[in-house]
């Protein structure tokens, strides 16, 4: 989650799902894709959890990123990584003030983080970044277990590759997002629904819930689960939400039921403009984890 410049940021990005690895190189520009694969995973080889082991057949992962990441044709090592939403826990936490020393900020986010957390934060790695508003500091901190994050670790450095950043699926999600009105962001995978909520350059609200439908997800049971956060978002901010960005709804119809039931303006999170050809039956909301890592 830190800072970089395009210069210093690597130009790949390999996201690990439940049952694929999808591995991307940015065009020159930063917000296309101009390489993408992708290779399934056995049923079996990961189980993306927030307390318990992720990683079960390792050789395979490692396999499956090595091969992704060598037909991309890069010739740098680092690569940032993509993890699954379920292995880490994203919170919105709202200050006065936070010290200006970075360890004494740190240790002030671990100390409110306690109460959100079904493990002990000492045992867990946090990232975070502080905006200052009108109103005080709002901190966006992504948080997981250590040695979940270390499981994802060894598989990329086994395969070769360092993954010197590394994000939570959703938050890498929202670096493809030009949210110049406000705008929720909906990603969809086989186990959790992630709803954003942005307006500008701001992350008002961030929720993971529990997808027990799968991909098999259908627009209006899509509306049921986001017509909560549309009310928060209307109560709260008194402003309406103008468009909503969805990555993992089936088909087409299933985008125009989630239109007529919410009554707001729905697109596709990844556009055509950002991938040029996706590859083989590979639909495009698969890359947006991997476009949004680069892109940001």
């Amino acid at each position: 989650m830190g800072s970089s410049s395009r210069g210093n940021r690597p130009r790949m990005a390999c996201e690990i799902s439940v049952d694929r690895i999808v591995a991307g190189r940015a065009a020159e520009r930063g917000d296309t894709l101009d390489v993408y694969t992708s290779r399934e995973l056995p049923e079996g080889s990961l189980a993306p959890d927030l307390t318990e082991a992720n990683v079960l057949r390792r050789e395979v992962l490692r396999d499956s990123i090595a091969d992704a990441l060598q037909s991309i044709g890069e010739r740098s090592r680092d690569v940032i990584a993509v993890l699954p939403d379920s292995s880490a826990r994203v919170v919105l936490l709202d200050f006065e003030t936070l010290p200006a020393k970075p360890q004494e900020a740190e240790a002030v986010v671990r100390f409110r983080l306690k109460k959100s957390l079904p493990f002990d934060v000492e045992h867990a790695k946090v990232s975070y970044q502080a905006h200052v508003s009108g109103k005080g500091v709002r901190v966006i901190a992504a948080v997981a277990l250590t040695s979940v994050i270390q499981e994802y670790e060894s598989a990329f450095r086994e395969a070769g590759y360092n993954p010197g950043v590394m994000l939570p699926s959703m938050l890498a999600a929202l670096g493809a997002v030009d949210a110049d009105k406000p705008t929720m962001v909906v990603k969809v995978d086989a186990f959790t629904t992630s709803i954003a909520l942005m307006d500008g350059s701001q992350l008002l609200l961030f929720r993971t819930l529990e997808n027990s439908r799968g991909l098999n997800l259908t627009g209006e049971q899509l509306a049921e689960e986001v017509y909560p956060s549309v009310v928060f978002f209307q109560d709260t901010y008194h402003m309406n939400i103008e468009r909503i960005l969805v990555a993992g709804l089936p088909d087409s119809e299933s985008f125009n039921v989630l239109q007529n039931q919410t009554g707001i303006a729905v697109e596709e999170l990844v556009s055509a403009r950002r991938v040029a050809n996706v590859n083989g039956n590979l639909p495009r909301w698969r890359l947006a984890g991997v476009l949004g890592a680069l892109a940001s």
